[in-house]
């Protein structure tokens, strides 16, 4: 939950970086913090013995290379 609140975040800093706004550096952060914020759900996860559900992309409706 923390990972998407920052993303969400990431997202909504990332027009305030490009017009120059913002410091880059608060983009970079908040990268860097959902990247850190990942590792250790993986890390727990492991931790815990639980099952890493692998997400896969299926084809379908609007995907490229379909008719």
């Amino acid at each position: 939950m923390a990972r998407t609140i920052c993303r969400r975040a990431e997202r909504r800093v990332a027009p305030l970086v490009r017009s120059e706004e913002v410091d880059p550096n608060v983009g970079k952060y908040l990268n860097r913090l959902s990247d850190y914020l990942f590792t250790v759900a993986r890390y727990a996860a492991m931790k815990e013995d639980s099952k890493e559900m692998i997400y896969k992309r299926t084809t379908g409706l609007g995907s490229p290379g379909t008719s």
